[in-house]
């Protein structure tokens, strides 16, 4: 059997690694320093509950001093756990863990070397007589010593690397030491003033509950600076979750990542986590404490594991009871906050049954009718009709209400999917996507002989849209005012589209898009108003070049009343028509040359 040997540790290698990919600044190193001085305190106070709890940290002179009343190390410790990357007095016999510790992976006091070539710890044992020094080199050398120290507890000294001043001025450790130690629930001072703060502000205690919401309101406006629109309680046993979730005042971008405030055990972990709330809660941001989630190695978020996804429910819950409530208690209220963050609610009603209950009774869609909620809608026209785009809103909202016809605009953000799914939720509820081409059979038909008077006309139409793909009809339809309407159904702009897109593709490319072609007449229609004076009066042109241009015009009018797309062929058109028009209307002679 070969002998077996230990790896060698490369410890500048070690130190690029913590700096350039687990943790995001230099900055990290007073936190990972308070940690285990926490932990130090948390340990001692197991055997001594009685036992002195500060952390006491001196800047001046490009040097961090951290001193504090833990448990120490005995000189045996010392060597074992200082001396081996990894290696934490953290874990237990079997390496798990130890639930009470901040830290758990063995490298926090490395964390030093990002600052400084020379880590200088003192330290004394509860229960022994022994004091202890141990210098640890950036080079990966480290010498032991004996020491004299008169109290229990540990003492790390750190010199600024050159280059890293501005990490060991005053103002910024005791920026640093505020930010992740506010809530600690002992005394931290950094050159004898506390930075530590009284605790978490939505602790129970004596306060007014007035007082006491003042105080949350205070705390967002200091953490996130700004007054929330309310304050939601959180609250998750299992997990060992308090905190607040502040709602947003102003409407937040649904695609960016909700960065929350998250402390383990009093202490800092991130001041942007993500991953606490699901996805459609955007529309507030955290401040929690937590004791049973676990962090990354980095500790600058959150390990994602069974716990932290329930905890991930039950916050999303607890926010969803606050929206019911609202409409339940408050509907003024409800109303204000839907007119900042319809996005998230009605992105939740896409399956939570609750929630689409709430967008149907309080969030008013656009309508033709004016603005009204679906359930309004419901009530009055029986039938929820809409249309899946904005353009197709726009174009058909004013001919169908003229053919007395109630639509919902589903074209904004969740609309249509909210109005489909409210049907699969409620059977009573009748809905149907309107089809611009159905408007077409409501039209009223041009009397036979008036038809066959016209056909000439038509016909010389039809064969100048024939080149477009497109079907002249002639109808008469409310308003009078709009000649023309361009029709088109979802399959036939399927087929459009597909068509367009096999003239520009390869020859292997079109034949696969030619599988789906499917033959037939889908083609779009131009619907001539036979009402409106204007067409009545080009339905009586006799001039061949004449009709082409009008027709030509009519079309182009048509398409962009509709908000269509304008494709070249299409622009070429607009332009030929426009400039036919215009000859036709100016005299062939230049006047002034007589």
């Amino acid at each position: 059997m070969l002998p077996q040997q230990n790896f060698q540790v490369d410890l500048r290698g070690v130190v690029d690694l913590l700096s350039h990919h687990l943790y995001s600044s230099p900055r990290v190193y007073v936190r990972e320093l308070m940690q285990n001085a926490v932990d130090a305190i948390t340990a001692r106070r197991r055997t001594e509950p009685h036992a002195p709890a500060t952390i006491g940290i001196t800047v001046g002179d490009g040097r961090v001093v951290v001193e504090d009343s833990g448990v120490g190390l005995t000189p045996v410790q010392v060597r074992e756990f200082l001396a081996t990357i990894g290696r934490s007095s953290k874990r237990d016999d079997l390496g798990f863990a130890r639930h009470e510790f901040l830290g758990q992976f063995g490298i926090g006091l490395l964390s030093g070397f990002l600052v400084a070539d020379q880590i200088r710890l003192t330290t004394r044992a509860a229960g022994s007589d022994d004091a202890v020094a141990w210098v640890g080199n950036s080079d990966g050398t480290y010498t032991v010593s004996p020491a004299e120290r008169d109290s229990v507890g540990t003492t790390v000294t750190l010199s600024a690397r050159q280059g890293a001043e501005q990490w060991f001025e005053p103002p910024t450790v005791a920026e640093l030491a505020a930010l992740y130690g506010s809530m600690l629930p002992f005394e931290v001072t950094v050159n004898g003033t506390a930075v530590s703060g009284t605790g978490p502000p939505w602790r129970r205690d004596e306060r007014r509950p007035e007082q006491r919401t003042a105080d949350l309101v205070g705390h967002a406006q200091d953490v996130f600076g700004m007054t929330p629109f309310d304050v939601v309680e959180l609250d998750v046993p299992e997990a060992g979750l308090t905190g607040v979730a502040y709602v947003l005042p102003f409407a937040a971008n649904p695609a960016a990542r909700a960065g929350h405030r998250v402390y383990l055990k009093r202490m800092l972990l991130s001041e942007n986590a993500d991953g606490l709330l699901p996805d459609w809660g955007f529309f507030v941001r955290c401040v929690v404490d937590a004791t049973e989630l676990r962090p990354t190695a980095s500790r600058e978020a959150l390990y994602s594991d069974d716990l932290l996804e329930h905890t991930r429910e039950v916050l999303g819950e607890r926010l969803r009871g606050w929206l019911v409530g609202l409409a339940r208690t408050d509907p003024q209220r409800l109303a204000r906050f839907l007119g900042i963050h319809h996005l998230g609610v009605k992105a939740l009603a896409l399956h939570d049954d609750e929630m689409l209950r709430l967008v149907e009774q309080w969030w008013p869609m656009e309508t033709n009718v004016g603005k009204m909620t679906l359930a309004e809608f419901a009530a009055t026209h029986g039938v929820v009709r809409y249309t899946v785009t904005a353009e197709d809103f726009r174009q058909l909202a004013g001919v169908a209400a003229a053919q007395n016809i109630a639509v919902v605009n589903g074209g904004y953000a969740y609309d249509s999917e909210i109005i489909e799914r409210l049907s699969t939720m409620d059977t009573e509820v009748k809905v149907e996507q309107l089809d611009p081409t159905d408007l077409a059979t409501r039209f009223e038909s041009v009397a036979p002989a008036e038809e066959l008077e016209l056909r000439p006309f038509l016909n010389t139409a039809q064969r100048v849209l024939d080149q477009l793909g497109c079907e002249v009809v002639l109808r008469g339809f409310e308003p009078a005012s709009l000649p023309v309407l361009y029709l088109i159904d979802r399959a036939a702009a399927f087929q459009g589209e597909l068509r367009a897109t096999r003239e520009k593709a390869d020859a292997l490319w079109a034949g696969v898009l030619g599988a789906f072609d499917k033959p037939g007449d889908d083609r779009p229609q131009l619907v001539l108003n036979h009402r409106n004076p204007l067409v009545r009066r080009t339905s009586r042109l006799t001039d061949p070049g004449l009709i082409t241009s009008a027709v030509e015009a009519l079309y182009g009018q048509a398409l962009l009343l509709g908000y269509h797309p304008i494709r070249p062929a299409d622009a070429a058109l607009l332009n030929r028509s426009f400039l036919g028009l215009l000859e036709s209307a100016v005299p062939g002679e230049d006047t002034r040359d007589r």
